[in-house]
């Protein structure tokens, strides 16, 4: 049975972000998508001024309402999160989890708590990353964040692989709960290096790949990692595997994009989303 994944995020129709930069990379590699858009825009703000709507939470619930109709719910093996525009959105999602849950024991949620980055700073309104850490850190199974927003959510500033892996597992008490922290510098990874570590109760993994010299950085790198990582895991990759393959394909499409871009290659790229040229291995730390 093909894997059936609900993703609640913005849309754009110009660039890739949101649903818009992680629909493809889940179905290329086979998940079947339901995606339910809670913005519509001309383009995402890495080109400036943009266009559209956000839309009302009513919407959502609406739409909601009618896949419930369908009775679909007990189909969908996840769900995925990313951008909230305000908390009545969060609300929402966490309620079609629930629903989702109750259907299908078996299904995960997986949380891209998108609010901040380093040198931008909280880019969300305010009250969405105490949204994330009073609410959805709870019902996630899965966190995807990069190192800002989890110092930001843990309220630490992390000075070693191995204070994030302990902050992490502090987190997790014997839940469980995955953490997965993106774009890791701290002080002990080498000039030059990015890491990526995995952590459960039990274990800990980290990839390194080198720091790949692109400006601006594209956007939607989160959005397209966190869809990559779950499509593995969906597709019974084991969480070393998962992380190792969607390291790969987002190193890749980063090392693809042409100076002066502002979006991954998706389309033009896509077999580095199946089977990306390079080989990161992950290590138990």
């Amino acid at each position: 049975m093909t894997p059936i994944v609900l993703s609640v995020q913005s849309h754009v129709a110009y660039g890739h972000a949101g649903n818009s930069a992680a629909v493809f990379p889940l179905q290329r590699l086979g998940i079947e998508v339901l995606p339910v858009h809670t913005v519509q825009f001309s383009n995402h703000t890495g080109y400036g001024a943009f266009r559209g709507q956000v839309f009302d939470v009513n919407h959502l619930r609406e739409v909601f309402l009618g896949l419930e109709d369908r009775a679909i719910l007990p189909r969908i093996d996840a769900v995925l999160s990313g951008y909230m525009g305000d908390s009545s959105i969060g609300d929402a999602i966490l309620d079609i989890t629930a629903r989702i849950k109750s259907a299908n024991p078996k299904a995960v949620y997986v949380c891209d708590p998108v609010f901040g980055d380093v040198g931008r700073g909280v880019f969300v309104r305010p009250g969405i990353p105490e949204y994330h850490r009073d609410h959805t850190l709870a019902a996630a199974d899965i966190i995807t964040p990069n190192q800002f927003e989890f110092e930001q959510l843990m309220g630490v500033t992390l000075h070693s692989l191995a204070h994030a892996i302990a902050v992490a597992k502090q987190y997790i008490a014997g839940s469980t709960k995955t953490v997965v922290i993106t774009s890791l510098m701290t002080p002990d990874i080498a000039s030059g290096q990015l890491a990526t570590v995995a952590i459960t109760a039990q274990q800990a993994w980290a990839v390194q790949t080198p720091l790949v010299a692109v400006t601006p950085l594209p956007n939607g790198m989160g959005d397209a990692f966190s869809a990559i990582i779950l499509a593995h895991l969906l597709q019974h990759k084991t969480l070393p595997q998962a992380l190792e393959q969607a390291t790969a394909s987002l190193y890749e499409l980063v090392s693809h994009t042409e100076a002066g871009q502002r979006d991954l290659p998706l389309v033009a790229q896509q077999q580095q989303i199946v089977a990306p040229s390079s080989h990161f291995q992950a290590i138990a730390v």
